[in-house]
Parts: structure tokens; sequence; C-alpha cells
């Protein structure tokens, strides 16, 4: 006769957290920050679609096109991965960004911006506005041909460049769609502890500790460009925000959402019940296949792709 645990099912949402619970646990104070990105890179290796992929340098960022069979040459989403600033890589969400990118029918150009604490802010910032003029310098590319995506802290570049680029009078990208965007450093939302018991790893003082490695000591946690919640909103392109509510940054999304309508921009949120800090990135989870569906249909509806793709 079973035990009562074994009447509990394992659910693929807990497997995502065992597999990133694996890799925090092998990490230690000794940990170097290279190793933590080597792991990183490791744990999410691999890239389950067919996608062709090309290295490629963007404005001297290097970056990686993954392109879908039948994709277009005149549209591109730009991609911005996430970890904290810190950890993270083309390789680390190329799974990620070729799933976009068979879901859109869309090539996604993915790029290694640069990390603290070697390169602090404004470095990754000024690499996302180098590779958003890089695509815009190509022939046949207009803004209107051109979506931003990201995760995380991918989803705070994702805003912080359009920012930066409305700012300097640049044109606009066509949407964006952000994926737990990560945009208040300074960690002030109610679900940084209504959450802290549900989120399996995300808690404050951690996101604190990545705001100062990104920010360095005497930072500015409030720079609109840092910090893109206290930004004025105004004149950003169709937004699609998604978070899971078990998130201690839930509140980074939802709060944008409400600014940003509240700044006339076109917003849709999609908060996903149970679902965990960036779940799009667990192939496994039925919710994630779902969101990244939804995603993918936004993004082909502003760039005016025609053709319809299902997610493999």
């Amino acid at each position: 006769m079973g035990s009562a645990d074994d009447d509990i099912a394992i659910t693929p949402v807990d497997r995502a957290i065992e597999r990133l619970r694996a890799i925090y646990r092998g990490w230690t104070r000794d940990t170097s920050v290279a190793q933590m990105r080597d792991d990183w890179d490791a744990a999410f290796a691999g890239c389950s679609v067919p996608v062709t992929r090309q290295p490629v340098a963007a404005g001297g960022v290097d970056g990686e096109w993954l392109v879908p069979t039948g994709a277009s040459r005149d549209k591109v989403i730009l991609y911005f991965h996430g970890g904290g600033f810190r950890i993270g890589s083309v390789a680390s969400h190329r799974d990620l960004a070729a799933r976009i990118a068979d879901a859109s029918g869309c090539r996604v150009l993915s790029i290694n911006y640069r990390l603290a604490p070697e390169h602090r802010f404004p470095a990754a910032l000024e690499d996302a506005l180098t590779a958003y003029q890089y695509l815009r310098d190509q022939g046949r590319l207009h803004p209107a041909d051109i979506a931003f995506a990201g995760d995380s802290a991918g989803g705070n570049l994702v805003l912080c460049t359009m920012l930066a680029a409305r700012d300097r009078g640049l044109p606009l990208p066509a949407a964006a769609a952000l994926m737990s965007p990560w945009t208040d450093l300074a960690a002030s939302g109610a679900s940084y502890q209504s959450r802290a018991a549900a989120d399996p790893i995300h808690q404050r003082a951690m996101i604190l500790a990545l705001a100062k490695n990104y920010l360095g000591k005497n930072g500015d946690i409030s720079n609109p460009l840092a910090s893109p919640l206290y930004a004025d909103l105004t004149r950003l392109p169709p937004l699609l925000v998604q978070v899971g509510d078990r998130e201690t940054v839930r509140d980074d999304a939802t709060e944008l959402a409400a600014r940003a309508k509240a700044a006339g921009v076109d917003v849709k949120l999609q908060v996903w019940d149970g679902m965990i800090h960036v779940f799009q990135m667990f192939p496994e989870i039925p919710q994630a296949r779902e969101a990244i569906a939804s995603l993918a249909a936004f993004l082909r509806n502003h760039l005016h792709i025609g053709h319809e793709r299902a997610p493999q």
C-alpha cells in the first residue's frame, strides 16, 4: 500500500521549481559570477524547436538570429534575456526565444548585452539601443516591422530601450511583449510580502542585491531608465504583460500595466494562476505553451504577419 506522499501528484511546475533549486543549491558565497553564468547556461542549454541559428555582431553587440522555416525577412522580434543583469545569455534563453520565433513565424534577434558587476548601468541599455539601431539600419526594416520581447531583467530592458529611444526622438517599435518584467528596482510592491511564501526563489533581499549589483553602491534606484515603473510611460506602443500569480515580482507587472493604461498606452495584462517567475521558460508546463501562443498572436497582429503557426 502506497504512502500518502505517493498520492500527491508532481506537477510540471513542481518539476520546474526543482530544476531551479538544483542550480541555486550548487552556489555558495565562494561561487564566482563566471561559474554562475556557466551553470545557468548549462541548465537551460538546448533548443526544442527547429529553427536556423546564425551568430551576428549587431552593431558590435554579440547576438544570434533564430529563424523559423518560412519566416519573412522584413519582420523582426528583438529579444532581451533575463537574469537580473548578472547572469543569462543568448544560450540560456535560446529555447525560449526559439519557441517565440516558431510560434510567431518571425525571425528573432537575441543579444548578449553586457552584464554587471563588470559592466553596470547603463551598459546593458546602451547595448540594447545599439541593437535596435542595427536593425533600423538594415535597408528593408522600418520601426513598424520590429517588435521587442523580453523576460524579467530583459523586460526591464524592453521598456527602458523604448523610453530612451522616445526621449531621443527616435521612432519606436510596433509593439512589445514582456514576461515577468522587473520594473521596480526598489522592490516596493506589496507582492514582495504577500507572495514571499509562494515564490520558490525570488525573495526581496535577493532582488535588492541584484539591483545594487546592477546600479553600483551609489546608483539611483528610482532612475526611470533603470526602474521604468517610475517613468513617464506616455506614447509607448502597445504592450502585452504576462506574469505568474505566485511571483514576488507580480506587482512590478500589474502596477506597470495600471500606470501604462493611465498614461494612455494600449496594454494587455495576463496574470497566470499558479505560475512562477518566467514560467514560459519551461516547455513542459502547459500554461507556458498557452502563454507563448498568446504572446505570438499579439506580436503577429502588431507586426501584421498574416499566416498562423501553432507552437510545437
